[in-house]
């Protein structure tokens, strides 16, 4: 009798902890794989993500004030593009206006970081001996801008080329993040406030 009962009772702990340690496993793995998914997330936004979100309120010598802009300075306007988390749809203020060519590039930074490819937005007047004529895609520039970590001074190369109007524009980001002189929204990147 004593037997049938320790060898249930045994039973009934070794099931326990078989039960627990599955429960633990079960929990970490649950863990590493909301991990994993917030590592995927992240790499969504790792070419942004040491942005420099907020900048002086300089511009580059030679950038022309716009005449006659589509959003005046001083007006609000929805952006609706998403170059930062937490940047598309939030309402805008326009602090400066400018008529030029910008460029979408590629480039490895300067402080051996991963490969940033279609980067939005650098303007004509933020590369080295920039000349009257837009540069072409495919052409290597150098940059003279700091947008992010580790892009000032890098060669880079121009993957596409428009000549626009270009926003200088303050706004809080969805999640409260207020950010200042950001550089730099296309006109067609915002819309009218409703």
């Amino acid at each position: 009798m004593f037997k049938i009962n320790f060898k249930k009772s045994s039973f009934l702990l070794l099931t326990s902890l078989f039960l627990i340690l599955g429960a633990c496993s079960n929990a970490n793995n649950e863990t590493s794989e909301k991990k994993e998914d917030s590592a995927s997330n992240e790499s969504t936004h790792d070419a942004h993500s040491n942005m420099n979100h907020s900048g002086s309120s300089e511009v580059p010598e030679g950038l022309k004030v716009a005449e006659n802009p589509k959003y005046k300075v001083g007006t609000q306007a929805i952006i609706e593009s998403d170059h930062m988390e937490g940047m598309k749809d939030a309402k805008a203020t326009i602090v400066g206006a400018y008529e030029t060519t910008v460029y979408t590039i590629s480039y490895t930074p300067t402080d051996g970081g991963e490969k940033v490819e279609n980067h939005k937005w650098v303007i004509h007047e933020e590369i080295q001996k920039a000349g009257e004529e837009p540069f072409k895609p495919g052409a290597k520039v150098k940059i003279n801008a700091e947008h992010m970590e580790g892009m000032g001074g890098v060669t880079a190369e121009i993957d596409s080329a428009e000549a626009t109007t270009v926003y200088m524009v303050d706004f809080t980001t969805t999640d409260g993040e207020k950010v200042t002189n950001h550089k730099w929204v296309t006109e067609s990147e915002l819309s009218p406030t409703k």
